[in-house]
């Protein structure tokens, strides 16, 4: 494919970030004179001070000035805030917000519920802060380690915007340095951990036990994580790396966590679908907790909590693995084996038992994803991406130069890469929704990861591969 010249920063001429064009725009509105046609006979000039840009002079005649508003700058001496500053102050506000709704929503409960007491409300509030980032929680049933993957989404979103934050107070933001968003990340992490370990020092006591270093060491591998996404958009690090990255490799990365989010998206929708025909069975579910309404909202936020983990589940049992509901149980698509299990509305939409050769079919939804992630990816190698007068743009135009053909081996090779990507990613989500709920029968809960992550990546690598090679084969021969 074409390329195109590269910028200071490591950008691309072409890849303009949206805030950036609509700010140019409303300063180019601002700094924009009306100047009324002149009369007949009338030659005045208007001209540009090169000394001051912001100033128009009108000549020859009463040399009329005006001043316009230029575009704001930061001063050259403004001083940056420290690293350290700027993380603890971002990350202690990441951890805040994802820590209230969490102890709202216990307190209100208990207060309806006459358990009352800031105290207790903090302490049952931090426990499901810390549950929600896999630090297993020690009770008398055993160890409750199922994560509310709602509440770590709710965390990780926070953190990356602590890294955009950070990078931007410490003056990084579009400098494409990788070593500054990994420090910024790295600074993070240090601090979410402490944080993490104060947690748990608090939590831990009588009826809980939680272990310092294990909260401290989920707690940095979170903060690094999420944060680090924040940063290396912020500072355009990103694009960096990638453009030093194989094309074959970049294209798979990408069209790997494509097909991943497909198949994600097809099992939201698989198990939104079963939840709600087996509505009138979840009601029930409500109903039968004699808790009052403090009760039975609290099971509701609950079960939407796990509503992320159940979509993963879903997602493993259409691709055939299916997942555990405890000990010696399984849930896919040829069997169906479970005990006694809790009266939760989310297991409300578990199929009564093994989909007969018509629910087969289901088995083809993760087929068709991952064939639909193949053909984007022909579809951005051929269409999407191309150069016009040296700046690369997105889709094209009439009179536009047709682009080049990609090769068959960039597009097969990034069609097989994409595999291994999808796998790895559906096998680390599969792995973080699985977890125990005490020692008894409900020990093992969720897919198996290693299972999940072989079969995603077999089923990707070889549907990708057809519909990349049916987009680059099928495709309409583009038109200048």
């Amino acid at each position: 494919m074409p390329t195109t010249p590269d910028r200071r920063d490591g950008r691309s001429a072409g890849s303009e970030d949206q805030f950036e064009a609509a700010e140019a725009m409303h300063l180019a509105a601002r700094e924009t004179v009306s100047v009324r046609p002149a009369a007949p006979g009338d030659r005045r000039t208007v001209r540009v001070d090169p000394a001051d840009r912001a100033t128009v002079r009108i000549d020859p005649g009463n040399h009329e000035t005006v001043k316009l508003p230029g575009q704001r700058r930061p001063p050259p001496g403004r001083r940056r805030a420290p690293l350290p500053v700027a993380a603890a102050f971002a990350t202690c506000w990441a951890a805040f917000v994802a820590y209230v709704p969490v102890a709202a929503v216990i307190g209100l409960a208990r207060t309806l519920e006459g358990q009352g007491g800031l105290g207790g409300a903090t302490h049952a509030g931090l426990a499901g802060w810390l549950l929600g980032h896999g630090v297993p929680i020690g009770t008398s049933i055993g160890p409750l380690g199922l994560a509310p993957l709602l509440l770590t989404l709710l965390a990780g979103w926070r953190l990356n915007r602590a890294g955009l934050h950070v990078t931007r107070a410490i003056g990084a933001r579009r400098s494409g340095s990788p070593r500054a968003a990994f420090q910024v990340a790295g600074m993070i992490g240090l601090t979410y951990a402490i944080l993490g370990a104060l947690a748990a020092l608090i939590v831990d006591g009588r009826g809980t036990e939680v272990s310092a270093g294990r909260a401290a060491f989920h707690c940095f591998l979170a903060g690094l994580a999420f944060s680090l996404i924040g940063s290396l958009r912020s500072t355009d690090a990103l694009v960096v790396i990638a453009r030093r990255i194989p094309p074959a490799l970049r294209h798979g990365l990408r069209t790997g966590v494509v097909a991943a989010l497909l198949i994600l998206a097809a099992g939201a929708a698989f198990a939104g679908l079963s939840v709600a025909v087996g509505g009138g069975q979840a009601a029930d579910m409500i109903s039968a907790y004699r808790t009052g309404v403090a009760g039975q909202a609290g099971i509701t936020l609950v079960s939407l909590a796990y509503g992320a983990n159940g979509v993963v589940w879903a997602a493993a049992y259409l691709l055939g693995p299916g997942f555990l509901l405890g000990a010696d149980s399984a849930v896919r698509v040829t069997e169906v084996t479970v005990g006694p299990l809790p009266t939760v509305p989310l297991l409300a939409g578990l199929p009564d038992g093994p989909v007969g050769a018509s629910g087969a079919a289901l088995l083809a939804v993760p087929v068709l994803a991952a064939m639909a992630a193949g053909w984007l990816l022909t579809r951005r190698l051929v269409n999407l991406h191309h150069v016009v007068e040296g700046h690369l743009v997105h889709g094209r135009k009439p009179g536009d130069p047709a682009p080049a053909e990609p090769s068959w081996s960039l597009v097969l090779g990034a069609a097989a890469l994409s595999g291994p990507v999808a796998g790895l990613v559906l096998g680390l989500l599969s792995w973080m929704s699985g977890g125990s709920l005490g020692d008894g029968r409900l020990s093992e809960i969720g897919p198996v990861p290693w299972q999940v992550a072989l079969v995603a990546t077999i089923v990707v690598t070889v549907s990708a591969g057809i519909g990349a090679a049916a987009g680059r084969a099928f495709r309409a021969p583009a038109r200048g």
